[in-house]
């Protein structure tokens, strides 16, 4: 599939995204895979869990497993501010909370304004995001790959290898 073709499919697709500030970058999400944005609250640790869940939100009659997506993302935590969110989202039938550091915007997508991450970037294993919204006049919004952050935090339960063991 050539890069031209990979911008038709992708921007081919009408729909909705909800915006979220991380570190100084705006991602987005499709607004299909969320079920609410709700204020920053406490989370109740959870021992032993993988890395990346912080622990535990009690929300509507059901416990939510919460990852920062700061750290999720490689970089650092997010700040707990008056702007932090915790963005609810169902995929693929699990329920999870990511902690962003403020919601601030829906974008209508366009399809001119989709494309796939430059070539580059996908060529050297960068497979984070799954697509650009470019805006007139203001920074791209990078579309997160939700299987990538998924991906994340199961291999953070996993257990470090041993370094400098011999056989």
């Amino acid at each position: 599939m050539t890069s031209s073709e990979q911008t038709t499919n992708i921007g081919a697709r009408q729909g909705d995204l909800a915006c979220f500030e991380v570190n100084g970058n705006v991602l987005a999400i499709d607004v299909l895979q969320i079920r609410e944005i709700v204020r920053w609250r406490e989370v109740t640790l959870l021992p032993q869990a993988p890395a990346l869940i912080e622990g535990v939100i009690d929300m509507r009659e059901r416990v939510i497993p919460v990852v920062d997506l700061g750290r999720a993302l490689g970089g650092a935590a997010i700040e707990r501010t008056a702007r932090a969110r915790i963005v609810v989202l169902e995929v693929d039938g699990l329920v999870l909370g990511l902690r962003v550091g403020a919601a601030i915007d829906v974008l209508s997508l366009e399809t001119q304004t989709v494309e796939p991450p430059p070539q580059l970037a996908m060529q050297a294993g960068y497979d984070a995001i799954r697509a650009v919204v470019r805006r007139p006049g203001a920074s791209p919004v990078l579309v997160l790959s939700l299987d990538h952050l998924l991906e994340n935090i199961y291999r953070s339960a996993l257990p470090a290898p041993a370094v400098g063991s011999a056989a």
